[in-house]
């Protein structure tokens, strides 16, 4: 992915911080090894549409990455011999990663939670807005720990 974004320095340091959230959360919420996998793959990759989205519609919507990402993704994949399940998997999260109604999965849940953590920070969010995501999308106790103390750290007296 570095090599897939050379030169993008913002691109690359966003999708490593999804990737440290992602897998420090999943390790912490004890997913299995096989989903902790997918879903350190699947962080990693979460935003490689941004660049055809870009290219043909002159956007990095979050609609043309989850439209134009999977693709790209296994492509990528599929030359890293990637096993075919994962890259499905992978597709599938990358297609949904800015779709927040009925998380059902752990994968999905927490690779939504990582990219919240980096999102809040690089947009610049205010409180309020940090609040309703917390209350609207964060489910995970690893998640919401992240969260408050990233962005409300207790007062020390």
């Amino acid at each position: 992915m570095i090599a897939y974004f050379a030169g993008d320095v913002r691109r690359i340091n966003h999708f490593l911080k999804v990737y440290g959230f992602a897998k420090a959360i999943g390790e912490l919420e004890g997913l299995d090894e096989a989903a902790q996998r997918t879903l350190e793959i699947a962080a990693l990759t979460h935003d490689i549409g941004i660049k055809l989205s870009e290219q043909k519609y002159h956007s990095a919507s979050g609609e043309y990455q989850q439209l134009e990402g999977p693709a790209e993704a296994e492509r990528l994949l599929t030359a890293l011999s990637i096993p075919s399940e994962v890259i499905r998997r992978v597709g599938w999260l990358i297609a949904h990663h800015h779709t927040y109604a009925d998380i059902r999965d752990a994968d999905y849940q927490i690779l939504v939670e990582a990219d919240f953590l980096v999102n809040i920070h690089e947009d610049g969010l205010s409180q309020t807005s940090i609040r309703q995501i917390e209350q609207n999308l964060f489910r995970t106790q690893t998640g919401i720990s992240f969260l408050r103390a990233l962005y409300f750290p207790p007062q020390i007296p």
